[in-house]
């Protein structure tokens, strides 16, 4: 079964195999290492991203060896990409809304004092 790419890294531990990974290829016990889960539970997680293309596995002797391929992630940018202009360009708006109402404020207060 192939699966998607959205359903590996929905997990945080996947996502966090795909940190490690992403700069340097590690074996799967150097994998483990970092994860109070079981070597069969890791293996599982490395299997889910490897059928998604997100971590290649290479046999190096009896050595398995992880190094994530960031370039299948482009699909989840590509996904992302008009949802971050929509909530930047809310939360600009949200940000310049709220400094002119705290400058407002400030006004406010300032001109009760100065009446006191």
């Amino acid at each position: 079964m192939r699966r998607d790419v959205f359903q590996a890294i929905a997990d945080p531990t996947r996502r966090q195999i795909i940190r490690l990974t992403a700069h340097e290829s590690l074996n799967l016990n150097a994998v483990a290492e970092n994860f109070d889960m079981s070597r069969p539970a890791i293996s599982k997680h490395i299997r889910i991203l490897t059928e998604c293309g997100l971590v290649i596995v290479r046999q190096e002797g009896r050595e398995r060896f992880c190094r994530a391929d960031l370039s299948t992630l482009h699909a989840v940018s590509e996904f992302i990409d008009p949802y971050r202009k929509f909530w930047s360009q809310k939360l600009d708006s949200l940000e310049a809304y709220l400094a002119k109402d705290a400058k407002r404020k400030r006004k406010r207060s300032s001109k009760k004092t100065n009446r006191k």
